[in-house]
């Protein structure tokens, strides 16, 4: 057989040559040496209150005096005696289990348990009431961490941590953190919190933490492997926030539903999957991830890696779900929620649809009655999931459906972090995808530093340019959390390329797209999740108006009180919606973004539709919920509504009229552009007329230079005919002289046609008929006869001077 080592997936976070160290060693007991006898041995142990400590002292043997020894009993009496005493035990024992005796109920013996109390012997008071250590803050490395984000707080739970350069061994922990993102604060100075370590919860990581508007619930995770831990039964650990107490919640089992036929099964706790958690619709979702002796109680180790494809679903307690056969009579999930295994949802049980892990997963509203879910990237050990098609999952139905995207295609990857955003008027929702890991080859990873962006409706892929940025380094295993429109990156592997990186926290402004060195508190958080979540619960798909009570997305001023969830300000909760996706309040939709699917910063997507069309589920039948959002005079800014929306009008006719000032502009341009063009189109028929006159005079100055006989010209006039025409005109003799001598000279030096020969000016033509010829054919005065200058005319000139060119042609 194998080595069971090499036959589980080679994790995304070890090192090259930590998979030879698998095997433990069990320690042999060696006997003290004589010289610590004297020093007293500690025993601790640990109560419910506080550690005592007790010293033991060993006997010991003092040579410097004798002590006399008694006689020893002879074997017949000491077995009567021994005889005796078993005989009053065996009388008194029963009599002292008695009821009647001690005048209570009989306690049976039994093994003392250090486990935690059970969730059926106590009353949600939390598990330890010792004091625990305070998680710490200042750690090398911290990565494979599980993280919610809760009214403002981030939580981090778990993963691994490094506190010491090279550290291999003893990083996973059960660490408990916040950071507060109602107040601003730099990178290097982030507001971390540490909160006492719990005593019951497991040090897992890879895991998920689901959280509620009160609620944050542990699921899943793997145990470490260095040094080698085996996990226990799985239990769902809850941590109450108002009342600050970690709850257990032991033995959970599966309820069937849709596509789920799992019904009062074990759940088990994976590892590695994607998780999202939906508030608004109280559920928590799990895909895929995988299965092994780290994650599974008893699992032997020769048993193969176990990848999924299913979905685990997790009803929060006291919230309703339909498609749980047990809750769809109008129940409500009990106090230990309610597990369902969707294995059977459409393309799910194709052969197309794989298993996978490391994957991420994202919720986006509308589409479907209950939203959409959008899993992408993940792998197997020797697999990648592609990335030009996406997997997405209507929960309203509970079926899986295939998604093609446009545009450039990110390399595949497994372990990217990924955040969505809204627009603020709801016609695209952006999914923010960051770094990640090539696993193949193993030993020589690859760490990805890449952002891109995913919009939706429109699937199509933008790679964001941080090329001019100081951008943090490539990694896996980080989480990214969004709040206020920008996303919180924590932590990640980073291989071998740095020494440490503390506090390895870094934010990016999703709205500009780019790396900051400071989070900005745009909005304050809720002081108490549990005085608005019950208005979130329900919700409504479609276009949602805002109502007269809405704010103006320029007047509103975001807070805790009248923004907890902190959403768009034209998609607050009220009591007929469950209003828009969480933490985009101050998002603007960026150019790139807009360069590819239409509108502007707020909204207004003119791309609603994939751009490789869907041909079945919630993309080909659904539409986005969008919103009106106004400034704060009431005027619209901008709108979108889906084709056939019922609203669409009425918002229509609610928007205020006045001028489109882009509108007028753009139409004195198009005037502007068309006088231009017409006004080149005439100058171009000047021009060729013009030019095709120049040539023609050319060809007959030569004709008469070679003494041809001259045809007549209709239009032209001859000079015996001219004389009589005119009395104003210039007079000339047979032989074709001027008797004006100031004309004649400038006819000589070349003014009139320089270019032709000077007989052309000078003799007669002894073969001109009527005595003419071409020197009879003149103009009507020395500023007619310039016009054509004795030069060629140029496209330029005639732009520049187009009336002497107009007269030229027209005289001709």
């Amino acid at each position: 057989m194998a080595d069971p080592a090499h036959q589980r997936r080679r994790s995304v976070f070890r090192e090259t040559g930590l998979l030879d160290d698998v095997a433990t060693e069990v320690p042999t007991a060696t006997a003290e040496s004589s010289s610590k006898k004297d020093r007293p041995s500690t025993v601790r142990f640990r109560s419910k209150d506080e550690v005592h400590v007790i010293e033991r002292y060993p006997e010991t043997a003092h040579t410097s005096r004798r002590v006399p020894s008694a006689s020893p009993l002879s074997s017949t009496a000491l077995m009567y005696r021994l005889g005796g005493l078993a005989f009053v035990l065996a009388l008194a024992f029963p009599i002292l289990q008695s009821a009647g005796f001690l005048g209570q109920g009989a306690l049976p013996v039994q093994p003392v348990d250090a486990g935690v109390i059970p969730v059926t012997a106590r009353s949600h008071t939390g598990v330890d009431l010792s004091r625990r250590d305070d998680s710490p803050t200042d750690v090398c490395f911290r990565w494979a961490q599980q993280s919610a984000v809760v009214n403002g707080t981030l939580y981090l739970y778990g993963g691994q941590a490094s506190t010491q350069e090279g550290q291999t061994e003893n990083t996973w922990n059960n660490d408990f953190l916040t950071l507060d993102l109602t107040k601003s604060w730099d990178i290097g100075t982030p507001s971390l919190t540490g909160l006492p370590q719990p005593s019951g919860p497991p040090a897992v990581a890879l895991g998920t933490l689901w959280s509620s508007h009160e609620s944050l619930f542990l699921y899943g995770g793997q145990v470490s492997w260095k040094p080698i831990v085996k996990p226990g039964p799985y239990a769902t650990w809850e941590y109450s926030i108002p009342d600050q107490q970690w709850i257990e919640h032991s033995n959970p089992m599966t309820s069937s539903g849709k596509s789920a036929p799992s019904n009062n099964d074990p759940v088990q706790g994976a590892s590695e999957g994607a998780s999202i958690s939906v508030p608004s619709l109280g559920r928590g979702f799990y895909f895929g991830g995988h299965l092994d002796e780290y994650t599974t109680q008893s699992w032997a180790n020769y048993i193969p890696r176990q990848y999924l494809q299913s979905l685990l679903e997790f009803t929060f307690p006291e919230r309703a779900n339909p498609q749980v056969d047990a809750l769809s009579n109008g129940q409500t999930a009990g106090t230990d929620g309610n597990y369902r295994n969707v294995t059977e949802g459409g393309l799910q049980s194709k052969a197309g649809f794989t298993d996978r892990a490391d994957g991420i997963l994202v919720y986006v509203p509308g589409f479907g009655d209950e939203g959409i879910l959008i899993a992408m990237a993940g792998g197997t050990n020797q697999t990648y999931t592609q990335m030009n098609n996406v997997d997405v999952y209507d929960i309203a139905t509970s079926e899986w459906y295939k998604q093609s995207t446009a545009g450039p295609t990110p390399t595949m990857r497994v372990n990217p972090c990924a955040g969505v955003v809204a627009a603020p008027d709801g016609s695209s929702y952006n999914i923010y995808m960051f770094g990640g890991q090539n696993l193949i080859p193993y030993g020589n990873q690859t760490q990805f530093d890449d952002m891109w962006i995913l919009t939706i409706p429109s699937f199509t892929w933008i790679q964001v340019d941080m090329s001019k940025q100081s951008v943090p380094y490539g990694r896996s295993g980080h989480t990214c959390n969004v709040w206020n429109g920008q996303m919180v990156m924590v932590g990640g592997y980073v291989g071998t390329q740095l020494t440490c990186e503390s506090p390895g926290i870094y934010v990016f402004d999703m709205s500009n797209l780019e790396w900051v060195q400071k989070y900005t508190a745009i909005s304050a958080g809720s002081a108490s999740g549990s005085d608005t979540s019950s208005a979130a619960s329900a919700g409504a798909s479609g276009t949602v108006a805002a109502d007269s009570s809405s704010p103006s997305a320029s007047s509103f001023v975001s807070t805790g009180a009248n923004n907890p969830f902190n959403q768009q300000a034209a998609q607050l909760y009220n009591g007929s919606s469950q209003g828009g996706l969480e933490g985009s309040y101050g998002y603007s939709v960026p150019a790139a973004v807009i360069s590819v699917i239409g509108g502007g910063p707020t909204g207004g997507a003119t791309i609603t539709t994939p751009a490789a069309s869907a041909t079945a589920g919630p993309m080909a039948t659904g539409k986005p919920i969008t919103y009106t959002v106004t400034d704060s005079s009431g005027a619209t800014v901008t709108e979108t509504a889906a084709p056939g929306s019922p609203t669409s009008g009425q918002a229509a006719n609610n928007r205020k009229s006045g001028p489109n000032i882009a509108a007028i502009v753009a139409g004195v341009i198009a005037g502007l552009l068309f006088i231009a063009v017409c006004y080149l189109l005439f100058c171009t028929y000047v021009y060729r007329k013009q030019l095709a006159l120049y040539k023609h005079h050319v060809e007959m100055a030569q004709r008469q230079a070679r003494g041809e006989k001259m045809p007549a010209i209709p239009g032209l006039l001859a000079s015996d005919q001219a004389s009589k025409s005119s009395s104003d005109r210039r007079r000339m003799d047979m032989g074709g002289y001027y008797k004006n001598s100031e004309e004649a000279s400038r006819v000589e030096s070349g003014s009139k046609y320089s270019s032709q020969p000077q007989t052309l000016v000078g003799q007669g033509n002894s073969g001109g008929g009527s005595g003419a010829g071409y020197q009879s054919l003149r103009r009507e005065s020395s500023e007619d006869e310039d016009l054509l200058g004795g030069r060629e005319p140029t496209f330029v000139g005639v732009l520049l001077n187009p009336r002497r060119s107009l007269r030229v042609v027209n005289k001709d």
